[in-house]
């Protein structure tokens, strides 16, 4: 074998391995060389001399070109960027509907909150894309919108659960989820819509929003919201009318958000105008924003979750009980990532999981709330 030093080759060893389920060790008992050479072939440091390229396919039952091919423009596809969004190279990819999308891994748009391996690179220009994954990987990945950080959990789970399937989950207020899903922006919206009258809060918003749609609402968990505090609430704070004390450093969750609604109900119930709350305007974009400027002093209260202010040791008013679900297009039901993450909701081990979060409850987790 000699040093990898040719860009334009790929090595597709690793995704025919393990779609025929063997292991390194088994392979390279086939082929004649020893463990390491396969897993060095595998990362690139290496290419094959000719012999063990036709061993290698030999045993994998392909050709020699399965495995290794040509960096093309067909590796280079094109992709296209939320503009909304400031980007730098490193992106998660989703593919919906034979369109293939680009969302920033950096900033204020992380996923979850995490470091993440990207999917691929932006090339310059941002018209096309350097893949960092194969097409299978891709094409079997499910991309889930939603401010519900329990939804990272979900995607553990279908990743312990299957090689072949993924569920990334990304950042995105109700609102913005479910209008990035009528764009075909996503597989996947979760939403959290509280009930104002006789009408469920999400099966109303989605019949508001999306105009002759078809497909399901399934429960994905209960959990509590409210406003979180600092430890010990040092002002008092009991309910969403304290928030008009002058004293009180209060921060929004931005428009849209299914928070800031329930938020500005009961202002309004209370009679009192959302100028008298001291911070109503200043918005951050997720939960644990709101509930670091608790933490470091820049605010005195937050929007947010019971496990979120659990995990920042806050204290927390609860304000509702609200379900969150899922909503999924009817043609994008039989899409692998999509599938998977609705077997794994049924899984005990995974609802055990999630119920051990505080506030959340999963007694109607995968249960289809309404068909459209």
């Amino acid at each position: 074998m000699k040093p990898a030093n040719d860009p334009d080759i790929i090595c597709r060893l690793k995704e025919i391995r393990n779609s025929k389920k063997i292991t390194q060790t088994q392979l390279a008992d086939l082929v004649g060389i020893k463990r390491q050479a396969i897993y060095d072939l595998e990362t690139g440091r290496y290419l094959p001399n000719t012999s063990i390229a036709l061993r290698l396919a030999r045993s994998l039952n392909c050709r020699v070109e399965d495995i290794f091919c040509e960096n093309s423009q067909e590796n280079h596809p094109i992709v296209l960027v939320d503009r909304t969004e400031e980007t730098d190279p490193r992106v998660s990819v989703a593919k919906i509907r034979n369109t293939l999308y680009a969302y920033s891994l950096s900033r204020t748009h992380s996923i979850m909150e995490e470091m993440r391996a990207a999917d691929g690179l932006l090339e310059p220009g941002n018209k096309r894309i350097t893949l960092l994954k194969s097409n299978e990987e891709i094409e079997n990945t499910a991309l889930l919108l939603g401010c519900d950080p329990a939804f990272s959990i979900l995607g553990h789970h279908v990743q312990k659960s299957r090689i072949d399937a993924a569920l990334q989950c990304r950042f995105a207020s109700s609102a913005k989820a479910l209008s990035q899903l009528a764009e075909s922006r996503a597989h996947i919206a979760g939403i959290h819509m509280h009930t104002k009258g006789s009408i469920d809060g999400n099966l109303e918003f989605v019949r508001s929003s999306l105009k002759n749609f078809e497909g399901i609402l399934v429960a994905f968990a209960t959990f509590e919201e409210g406003l979180m505090v600092a430890r010990g609430n040092p002002l008092n704070i009991r309910n969403p009318s304290d928030l008009a004390q002058k004293k009180v450093r209060f921060v929004n969750r931005e428009k849209g958000a299914a928070l800031r609604e329930l938020l500005d109900d009961c202002l309004v119930r209370s009679n009192i105008p959302f100028s008298a709350v001291n911070g109503y305007h200043e918005t951050v974009h997720t939960h644990s924003q709101g509930a670091q400027k608790i933490v470091h002093g820049r605010c005195d209260a937050a929007l947010g979750l019971s496990a979120v202010a659990a995990a920042f040791n806050l204290d927390f008013i609860s304000i509702a009980q609200v379900r969150c679900d899922l909503v999924i297009p009817q043609d994008l039901l039989n899409h692998t990532g999509v599938r998977m993450a609705l077997d794994t909701l049924q899984m005990k081990g995974f609802r055990k999981d999630l119920k051990g979060i505080p506030g959340y409850d999963t007694a109607c987790s995968g249960k289809i709330m309404a068909r459209f």
